[in-house]
């Protein structure tokens, strides 16, 4: 168990410095928070008229017939759309986010180990196409499946769990294969 641990810490380590490059040095999610030169004038109007929640525009209101819903479909077809994302007030916790961001690492990463412990004979390559393919499990079920309906870039996401699972995959390949 000992070694599961310090496995799984030296790994959501690994994960926790590869997500501080992506987003901070790299930023390789530009495009998923661009900026805009009307930031101002959308967030006075927006603070002015919405409550805090998301947004789906153009939809229905909750309780809407089928009718309703098909004639909305039909009216947006080629029309602009949007997610937002409203929050009244800046209240960014940083410490707190950042171990919540870590245990997160370490966990995912514990139990990838608990994984990996059921391969026989556990070797460098297989821990590495062990752990990619949970990477891109992740991928797949998270920012990929919702990009096929609100066509979103995830390539930055798609980077992400190739890179960190893949030196993840290094490191227990070779702490846990010997």
């Amino acid at each position: 168990m000992k070694k599961t641990i310090f496995a799984s810490l030296i790994g959501g380590l690994i994960l926790f410095i590869w997500q501080f490059l992506s987003w901070q040095l790299l930023n390789l999610h530009y495009s998923q928070n661009s900026y805009t030169a009307n930031q101002d004038e959308i967030h006075e109007f927006l603070r002015n008229n919405m409550s805090e929640g998301e947004y789906f525009i153009k939809t229905v209101p909750k309780g809407a017939s089928a009718e309703e819903m098909t004639a909305l479909q039909e009216a947006v077809v080629g029309q602009p759309w949007m997610q937002i994302k409203y929050h009244e007030k800046w209240d960014m916790n940083f410490p707190m986010n950042l171990t919540r961001g870590f245990v997160i690492d370490f966990l995912s990463i514990f139990l990838l180990c608990w994984i990996l412990s059921k391969i026989p004979d556990l070797s460098m390559g297989t821990a590495v196409i062990a752990s990619l393919f949970v990477g891109l499990i992740g991928y797949l079920m998270g920012p990929y499946l919702s990009s096929i309906w609100f066509e979103t870039d995830t390539i930055p996401d798609l980077v992400d769990a190739f890179v960190q699972f893949g030196l993840v995959g290094l490191w227990l390949g070779y702490f846990l294969g010997r």
